[in-house]
């Protein structure tokens, strides 16, 4: 306490006795023992108020001895199963935990890595991918200022993060490498990389990129095989020496069939090749027939039509044709869409074969469009036009729903030509492009879209778009700006694929060496995103017939479920809510890869190279006891004394008022006892 703590105290006690003295001392009728006693309590409780005011407080100081941490960091990935280092990771923490001398100099911590970085409850050994460099910063950052060299327990064979090696430059302690595995170098032959798309147009040619990589002294000969099914869709010879360690193939494959298609490289392992599970890869191809016919309807020739076919076409999937009315009659069912630009009555029977096909249709007006008729041919639109024209500009409209729209300058494309009116649409619509005039919105729509009864329409009123196509070529020097958007308007109006209240997201194939996610979105009959509701998928295995059901978790605006657990095949799914009559099925399939089975030998370079950066050594497990003994005896790793220093109060202000109940209490007793209340 301080001089001045003091002085309060004792100007608290004189005042304290000065107050009873004066209520029990001074003119007091109360004589004998029972004015000392009512002056006492009287004292007792002022003295413990005013203390409880000053509240006097002094510091406590603390000594407590700090051991040096331990962390000791367990690769538990599945590469320790692969090279045999299961009961040689068990019998090092058996050792570590029963050494005395360890014990008694560290605070020795168990971690275990693979994916992630966590506590050593327990070693499975069974992690699909091994993340030394997370492992490493992780522990770094739990004891960063402490006196915590670092004890690695692994292989060194990583499959996901940073170059651990470097990472791990800046730390502050060293790190001890335990290197797990053989270091003899054994002839192996590897396929170290295989490129290729997931997805493939039908009848289009789709790449492959393989890298085999070589590890031996003896020059080696082998063919690289690729199978689909029983059957080989591509043959290599490849040779590899000492100094030519490595090979690229790269060659191109058929999309035949639609539909997930699986392939099996394989590089022909070598008589004495000891690991042959890396000399294999599974993997898939999705081939997808999204070619799109579209049929052009005109009576009159215009460079609109030559703008919009190169639009069209500027996609291989997708094809255009342009006939009159009279010859479109016939094949309009051979077409996915039909674009009718600037109908008249030569239209007639064009309309009456599309009503009785329920073709989605994209009708374009503009100066030669004889409305009268058009207004008569169908219902969902109206336009009462004039003898005079107008020239109108387009105002992209952002909240646009129906698909992604970029806006690609819009606004300064030249003007369009249409005839003078209002434009009605009856049926619910979303208006894409709006038509302005010196700026200001008319009133009236220049790109809308329907969808009625899964039937989707759109209407554009304006011609000579020829020029915006020329625009985007001036500006950009590509035309693929303009040619995206018609082919972002040819794609959605193409499909009859109807809005569902609960829209699925998942790939036709995962490897099981990554995450398997599946995502759902499920919307309220008002198309709002419900996030109160609780969805489940159902997963059956289609081999094994086996049903297992994993509830979904809300991430932000839709439900999500990662599904890694599962083992490598083919399954089906049904997402369902619950409490509602709303349901989504479909299949996905998991490749076999496991990326841990790849290797043949410890990284003993970079697990080196790790040590040496950071100051530490490299030990292998036949050196486990000298590793100890170094941890034990080196002598930059001692205890450190801490003092811990509080300030706490003198009297608990529990106990005080406690007190001055108690005195209060008891002189009011005696004061009521007799006979002075």
């Amino acid at each position: 306490m301080t001089a001045e703590t003091i002085l309060y105290i004792a100007i608290a006690g004189v005042v304290a006795i000065a107050l009873a003295v004066f209520m029990y001392g001074y003119k007091s009728k109360q004589t004998g023992l029972l004015r000392w006693v009512l002056g006492v309590l009287r004292f007792i409780a002022l003295f413990s108020i005013l203390l409880l005011i000053i509240n006097p407080k002094f510091k406590s100081e603390t000594y407590t001895v700090e051991k040096p941490k331990l962390p000791v960091l367990i690769d538990n990935s599945a590469s320790i199963g692969e090279l045999g280092q299961k009961n040689h990771v068990l019998e090092l923490l058996k050792k570590f935990k029963e050494n005395e001398g360890l014990n008694d100099k560290f605070d020795v911590s168990y971690f275990a890595f693979g994916n992630d970085f966590r506590q050593a409850d327990t070693l499975t050994f069974t992690e699909k991918n091994t993340n030394i460099s997370k492992a490493l910063v992780s522990g770094n950052e739990l004891f960063k200022n402490k006196i915590a060299p670092t004890l690695l327990i692994t292989d060194g064979n990583q499959t996901l993060g940073t170059a651990y090696e470097y990472a791990a430059a800046t730390f502050k302690n060293p790190i001890y490498p335990l290197i797990l595995g053989d270091s003899i170098k054994y002839a192996d032959l590897k396929i170290e990389q295989l490129n290729s798309n997931r997805y493939a147009f039908l009848k289009n040619q789709f790449p492959v990129e393989i890298i085999v990589t070589y590890s031996g002294t003896s020059p080696v000969s082998s063919e690289l095989v690729v199978n689909q099914g029983t059957a080989a869709v591509y043959r290599s010879k490849l040779s590899f020496t000492e100094n030519e360690t490595s090979k690229k193939v790269s060659f191109t494959l058929p999309a035949n069939a639609v539909g997930l298609q699986k392939y099996t490289a394989q590089i022909l392992p070598l008589t004495d090749e000891k690991n042959k599970d890396n000399n294999s890869k599974q993997f898939a191809v999705e081939v997808i027939d999204q070619a799109t016919n579209v049929l052009i309807v005109s009576r009159i020739p215009h460079p609109d039509l030559g703008a919009l076919k190169r639009a069209i076409t500027s996609n291989e999937q997708r094809k255009a044709a342009i006939k009159s009315p009279l010859g479109a009659v016939s094949v309009l069912n051979d077409y996915q869409l039909v674009i009718l630009y600037q109908p008249d009555r030569s239209f007639v029977s064009v309309f009456s074969e599309i009503g009785k096909l329920n073709k989605n249709t994209w009708i374009i007006s503009g100066l030669q469009t004889d409305w009268n008729f058009l207004n008569g041919a169908q219902d969902k639109f109206n336009k009462e036009a004039s003898i005079q024209t107008e020239d109108v500009q387009a105002l992209l409209n952002a909240n646009y729903g129906s698909f992604a729209v970029q806006d690609i300058g819009f606004h300064d494309f030249p003007p369009l030509h249409t005839e003078f009116g209002t434009l009605g649409i009856r049926v619910p619509n979303q208006v894409m492009l709006e038509q302005t005039v010196n700026g200001l919105a008319n009133g009236s729509p220049m790109l809308a879209t329907t969808e009625v009864n899964g039937k989707r329409e759109a209407l554009w009123d304006g011609e000579g778009f020829w020029r915006w196509r020329a625009r985007c070529y001036l500006e950009t020097e590509s035309f693929q700006g303009f040619d995206d958007f018609i082919g972002n308007m040819v794609q959605y109006l193409a499909s009859n694929k109807r809005r569902s209240r609960l829209e699925v997201s998942a790939e036709t194939f995962y490897y099981n060496n990554g995450p398997v996610k599946v995502s759902a979105q499920y919307f309220d009959k008002n198309y709002v995103f419900d996030h109160r509701a609780a969805l489940n998928i159902a997963v059956v295995n289609t081999d094994t017939e086996k049903r297992t059901v994993f509830p979904m978790l809300l991430r932000n605006n839709f439900y999500e479920v990662d599904l890694g657990s599962l083992p490598a095949g083919e399954y089906k799914f049904t997402i369902s809510v619950s409490d509602q009559a709303v349901s989504s099925s479909g299949s996905f399939t998991i490749l076999d890869f496991n990326v841990e089975q790849q290797f043949l030998n410890a990284d003993v370079s970079r697990l080196q190279r790790l040590a040496q950066n950071t100051n530490g050594k490299a030990y292998f497990f036949a050196q486990s006891d000298a590793l100890i003994d170094a941890l034990v005896s080196y002598p930059g790793f001692k205890n450190m004394e801490r003092s811990q220093q509080k300030t706490v109060p003198l009297i608990d202000w529990k106990y005080l008022l406690a007190l001055i109940v108690l005195a209060l209490a008891a002189e009011w007793f005696f004061r009521k006892y007799n006979g002075l209340i």
